[in-house]
């Protein structure tokens, strides 16, 4: 049973106690039947108006408890639909006044919740306009009137946070941007003109609008300056090359030099205006030397001619540089010509030095070529014979291979220009072809002359026995006359053919000795020499020496009288000359 079931039957125990005792009180006072019927029913009725009373506050209550739970199911049913949540449902049977506390609990969150979205969706709205004022972009799309759900305000927030990084990342590039522009025209002594140029230099960084048309007319005006900036540049360049060039045809003093110094670095526009004005005062003094620049210019030319392998009639093809009439239009004309070499030369410049690259490896290989040919290279002090035979394999490997990247290099410059490499008036590949040519013909030359050499020497030492055993019969028995096949008059007396010994040369002669002639020893023609294609000095292959030639010998054995106080002595008393 519950309490209130016992309290109920307390009261009615305790309602009949009370009409007991008053019944009693009645009883004794001595109040006749109808006046305690009377105050019954006053006492009845005052229980009863009183138990009416209070049963109409609860009936009451109950109808407000009824009303608040309609209320609250409607309020929480749109809550639910403007939140886009599930609608709320109790769960299990519930008495009046919970359901309507539940509800009642429920509503209030459920505001709370609207409230916070609303809230959080107004400040949103503030930053995505503040940020698309600056970025110039079109606001976010939301329904400001509704409430968003939960995945519209994720959506809304990422894109605040992204329209946030496209803020700093141009931001960014905007002061970069401008920092450059201002150190450009700076360099330019560029004023701004207009008023995109005003608002990027004077105007605060926070006032521009970071749009991407502003971003890119920011791009363009830089690239505008800098490109500006690059030609000024040039154009200080290609004055200070002038002012160097000028400086070296006129052989200006250091000091001299040193005077323009300062403006010799940069390109502000103060600085080309005194590098100009340095030009145009050389070029005065150009002209007031012209001579002497002219010749300036000529050895640079000769320069040229070499760097560029020119033949003698391409040489000769430059009429002007064999004149001698030094006026102001020779100087143009060389000047022009020293501009196109130039120029030819830096578009060719790396043909032109693999061609000097092969041309020195040549020389190198020929001079390994003429050492390897020389004798005496077998001494091998300090191991040099192994170096020169390492270096001359290693060249052997290499110029082969340097002859066919250069031919594979030359191809492909034909081809893109339409006409032959020329190298000293020739294609470069009949160049080379020919002095290997050369040299095989020299080498094969060089074989020839070393076995002639060795047959005349067989035969130059036959007639000299025949004529060592004439002489000696003339010396012991005298001369034969002989009927000269020109008539001579007498010769002068020459001191310089004529040797005179002194008896001191008699005693000197050994007892053994054979007779021989004056000029004994046997004798060789010596051979031509030629120079190889490398311009070294020629190989003497014959290993015999002399003071005159064979023929010269032969001749003055039979001029000659050796005299000593009038008298002929034999030949052995000294030795002949061997040649």
């Amino acid at each position: 049973m519950r309490r209130s079931e016992v309290l109920a039957e307390e009261s009615i125990v305790c309602l009949q106690k009370a009409l007991n005792h008053l019944r009693e009180i009645w009883e004794l006072i001595g109040i006749p039947e109808d006046q305690r019927l009377q105050r019954t029913e006053v006492v009845k009725k005052h229980i009863k108006d009183l138990l009416d009373m209070m049963i109409a506050e609860e009936e009451s209550l109950k109808e407000r408890l009824i009303k608040s739970i309609s209320i609250c199911q409607k309020e929480l049913n749109t809550l639910c639909s403007e939140l886009h949540v599930e609608p709320f449902q109790e769960e299990g049977e519930t008495t009046i006044l919970q359901l309507e506390k539940d509800l009642r609990t429920q509503v209030e969150l459920m505001r709370k919740q609207k409230k916070e979205r609303k809230q959080e969706l107004k400040l949103l709205q503030e930053q995505d306009q503040e940020l698309c004022e600056i970025l110039c972009m079109p606001h976010y799309d939301i329904d400001s009137t509704s409430v968003p759900s939960l995945e519209e305000l994720s959506q809304f927030r990422q894109h605040v946070a992204t329209l946030r990084e496209t803020k700093a990342s141009r931001r960014e590039e905007f002061v970069n941007i401008k920092r450059q522009i201002i150190l450009c025209m700076e360099e330019l002594d560029h004023t701004p003109d207009t008023s995109f140029e005003r608002d990027v230099v004077c105007e605060d960084e926070d006032a521009f609008c970071l749009s991407l048309e502003n971003i890119a007319t920011l791009q363009k005006l830089l690239r505008q300056l800098e490109m500006r900036k690059s030609q000024n540049e040039a154009v200080c360049e290609g004055l200070r090359a002038q002012i160097r060039e000028l400086w070296d045809r006129l052989q200006i003093p250091a000091e001299e030099r040193e005077a323009v110094a300062t403006v010799m670095t940069g390109s502000k526009a103060k600085v080309r205006k005194a590098l100009q004005l340095e030009v145009d005062r050389l070029e005065e003094l150009k002209m007031q030397n012209m001579k002497k620049v002219i010749e300036a210019i000529r050895v640079e030319l000769a320069q040229y001619w070499d760097q560029c392998f020119y033949s003698q009639e391409q040489r000769q093809a430059f009429a002007p540089y064999y004149a001698d009439d030094y006026t102001e239009n020779l100087l143009q004309l060389h000047d022009a010509e020293i501009v196109r070499l130039r120029n030819y030369y830096e578009v060719h410049k790396e043909l032109f030095e693999g061609v000097q690259k092969w041309e020195e490896s040549w020389k190198l290989f020929l001079e390994f070529e003429r050492k390897a040919s020389d004798p005496s290279r077998f001494t091998n002090r300090g191991g040099n014979l192994l170096k020169e035979e390492k270096q001359r394999a290693k060249l052997q490997k290499t110029l082969p291979k340097l002859e066919e990247e250069l031919k594979a290099r030359i191809e492909m410059w034909e081809q893109e220009h339409s006409k032959a490499f020329v190298v000293n008036g020739q294609k470069f590949m009949e160049y080379v072809t020919e002095q290997w040519e050369m040299h095989r013909l020299e080498k094969e030359r060089a074989k020839q002359e070393r076995v002639s050499e060795h047959s005349v020497g067989r035969g130059h030492h036959g007639n000299q026995l025949k004529n060592k055993k004439q002489t000696e019969t003339e010396m012991l028995y005298g001369s034969a006359p002989r009927t000269p096949n020109k008539r001579r008059g007498p010769a002068p007396h020459t001191p310089g053919k004529v040797r005179r010994l002194n008896t001191t040369t008699m005693s000197n002669a050994t007892a053994n000795s054979s007779i021989r002639p004056v000029f004994g020893g046997t004798v060789y023609r010596s051979p031509v020499s030629r120079l190889p294609p490398s311009g070294s000095k020629p190989v003497i292959t014959s290993t015999c020496s002399g003071k005159k030639t064979p023929r010269a010998g032969r001749y003055g054995a039979n001029k000659e009288n050796v005299e000593l106080n009038g008298s002929i002595l034999s030949a052995r008393t000294f030795k002949g000359f061997q040649i």
